[in-house]
């Protein structure tokens, strides 16, 4: 019906629709604290009219064809000509989704909360040194989406996402730590919420009498969450976006080596937290090799810089929601597991455990000053440090792994093995 009251409008237009629900349950001494659950249910539109491009949302259910038509036509007059914006062809298949968990429907509410609760005791009862336990939470997200444009894009696919998280405070004497982490799987069954309690009191108490370490340049290992943040300032060079605007130190290197052998970088749409048959307008989700052990192959593009720059897109358009539009973006980035646990033969170096401030590093240049912690290993003796930062550039970071681990684990969209590495420069003592 909607589509029907948009024809003959725009020269090309799409539609998309979004439903999605969440449950979120707490638990806090040994009960349930607080259940909550909202749905957030509406359209948007993206329009193009005599080269001009407009974009509308809204949550009316009555009647969202009058609301949009009446939003992007208020704005049609005083938007710039763009030749450039071009809503994409029809494609005649897309990849088969499994990221729908419908066995978790027949799961009861009471055992949802169980499950919270459980996480709770897990880490109470992990050691006496654990004084409390915050933000020990359960969601359950359930989600819709669907596109259809003037074109002839016809995509709708579903998703669940379950998500853990809690933080843990252990004291002894007068030294109080916290420790916070999270898992998330598109499957109920996926999230080992157990073992996830137990990390997490294990690290809060591990982290008690930290101290800082000598400044100097050690050798040593990042772990998933420490590699993934890193990852997520790399990869905004990857994007067809500061391509264009030039804003990467990767322009013209396509082919050249300008990594470390070890590294190999992939874009699936199909892999993280955002997973999802397709983009944010429509296109195919694909599998996208953007390091090739050390050698960089490509930027990743939506439609709009695809046709700037005169290439195909890669499927790399993501939505924040409904209320903006489709932008460049990564979708599930990830570096390529080694073959071997290079965890366990540490002895003597560093291991990152935790970066803070990453959000300020410099993604143009690769810059990056950010708090971290860890542990630090002499022979074999295992001591937690803090209080320390962690200098350095993304690019010659890449270039110096020297080995990449087999525990992969994604953080969000990005997703890394713990990596071996030299050069890292921490000012500390």
């Amino acid at each position: 019906m909607v589509m029907e009251k948009l024809s003959g409008r725009f020269d090309e237009y799409e539609l998309f629709y979004l439903n999605e629900r969440e449950k979120k349950i707490e638990a806090r001494d040994g009960g349930v604290s607080a259940v909550e659950m909202k749905e957030e249910e509406g359209c948007a539109l993206r329009a193009v009219k005599d080269a001009r491009p407009v974009f509308a949302y809204t949550y009316d259910r009555d009647d969202p064809a009058g609301k949009l038509i009446a939003n992007v036509e208020v704005l049609l007059p005083v938007v710039e000509k763009d030749e450039s914006y071009i809503l994409p062809k029809a494609y005649a298949r897309y990849q088969q989704s499994d990221l729908f968990d419908t066995k978790c429907l027949a799961v009861s509410d009471d055992e949802k909360k169980a499950l919270a609760i459980d996480v709770e005791k897990t880490i109470r009862e992990y050691d006496k040194r654990i004084v409390a336990v915050r933000n020990c939470e359960f969601q359950q997200i359930e989600l819709e989406a669907a596109i259809e444009s003037s074109k002839g894009v016809r995509a709708r696919a579903v998703k669940t996402i379950f998500l853990c998280s809690a933080l843990a405070v252990a004291k002894q004497d007068d030294e109080e730590v916290s420790w916070y982490d999270w898992r998330w799987s598109h499957y109920l069954a996926g999230v080992d919420s157990k073992k996830m309690g137990i990390d997490i009191a294990e690290k809060a108490v591990s982290m008690l009498f930290a101290k800082q370490i000598p400044t100097g340049t050690y050798e040593g290992i990042l772990t998933p969450r420490a590699s993934a943040d890193l990852l997520g300032i790399l990869s905004e060079s990857f994007l067809a976006e500061n391509l264009f605007k030039d804003k990467t130190r990767l322009k013209g290197k396509e082919g050249a080596s300008c990594f470390a052998q070890a590294v190999t970088v992939t874009d699936s749409g199909m892999e993280g937290l955002d997973a999802f048959p397709f983009d944010g307008e429509g296109v195919p989700s694909g599998n996208n090799v953007v390091i090739d052990r050390g050698v960089f192959r490509t930027f990743l593009y939506d439609v709009y810089f695809a046709n700037k720059l005169g290439k195909a897109s890669t499927g790399n358009s993501v939505r924040g929601g409904l209320k903006s539009p489709p932008k460049c973006g990564s979708r599930g980035m990830a570096i390529k597991t080694g073959s071997s646990d290079i965890r366990r033969t540490m002895t003597n170096g560093i291991v990152i455990e935790e970066l803070m401030g990453t959000h300020t590093a410099n993604a143009i240049t690769g810059d990056f000053s950010v708090g971290a912690v860890g542990f630090i290993y002499r022979s074999g003796t295992k001591e937690p440090f803090q209080g320390v930062m962690f200098s350095g550039n993304v690019f010659d970071l890449f270039n110096n792994i020297k080995e990449a681990g087999t525990d992969i684990t994604y953080y969000g969209s990005f997703g890394s093995p713990s990596l071996y590495v030299e050069g890292l420069k921490i000012s500390g003592t």
